[in-house]
């Protein structure tokens, strides 16, 4: 990662001209995030797939579901596993191999998200006695250009709104028939912001350049009022008046993000 640190030293000291100025480099306000947009079932064998836009940066989101055994302490309720994989094309500071630990954080972040909002009904993914449902979904990065998490939370919601799901015989699927949609809360489903701190400037969807910049950053996934999940980054630290106030960015962005959920069906 010996790039990522030269190319982010050398950044930083323009990027921060800029803050000085209360100016980005691309020229957004502070609390502006770049333009969103989510393109529905780009994977036809997924039950629900996603590819959400922020900026230039795309994430891909695919919902695989089977018949699996429970977990022992929760028997009666579905499960869910969230996987990512940073792909090379992606970007030239990603490299092939085994999950590493960003692609390990990024995964949990949007699991958690997802979780903790209970959009999805785990309990309703119970079939018979140890048979549910499980929910596999699959996080690929195709274009990075900063804040993959926003994006992914994003293609995450949008494919699990659009997902459907088999009908189910004697315990089994039968994928050529469909019974409707998963289980699905949609004024639940989570969207999320990310904030980056530098040299005490506090910006949210952080660009690249930004990112690498950064002393610190938060990601804070939420639905109508409530934080759900909430994942903090760097060596760098956020008073408690920083945090309160991303709480209120974060809601007053709200209403967008879930309007371009809405359209993505």
């Amino acid at each position: 990662m010996s790039k990522y640190s030269v190319i982010s030293n050398v950044r930083k000291e323009f990027i921060s001209s800029f803050l000085k100025k209360k100016e980005r480099v691309d020229g957004r306000a502070f609390d502006e995030m770049r333009s969103a947009d989510i393109q529905v079932n780009p994977v036809p064998h997924a039950e629900g797939s996603a590819i959400a836009s922020l900026g230039k940066t795309q994430v891909l989101a695919g919902i695989k579901l089977d018949i699996v055994e429970p977990f022992p302490d929760e028997p009666t309720k579905g499960v869910l596993i969230s996987n990512a994989e940073l792909l090379p094309l992606a970007s030239k500071y990603f490299e092939p191999g085994p999950p590493n630990e960003v692609s390990i954080e990024f995964a949990r972040v949007v699991d958690r998200a997802v979780r903790h909002s209970e959009a999805l009904d785990m309990e309703k993914l119970f079939v018979e006695d140890e048979k549910v449902i499980g929910v596999f979904m699959d996080l690929y990065v195709v274009d990075y250009d900063g804040n993959l998490f926003d994006a992914a939370v994003l293609a995450a919601s949008a494919a699990l709104k659009n997902c459907r799901l088999p009908k189910i015989e004697d315990g089994k699927f039968v994928r050529t028939e469909s019974s409707g949609n998963l289980p699905i809360e949609e004024k639940n489903l989570p969207v999320s912001c990310t904030f980056s701190k530098i040299d005490g400037s506090i910006l949210l969807d952080p660009g690249m350049d930004e990112e690498m910049a950064s002393d610190a950053m938060m990601t804070l996934g939420f639905t109508d009022g409530h934080v759900v999940s909430m994942q903090k980054r760097g060596t760098g630290s956020f008073k408690k008046s920083e945090v309160l106030n991303m709480v209120d960015i974060a809601f007053s962005k709200h209403d967008g993000l879930k309007k371009v959920l809405e359209v993505s069906s």
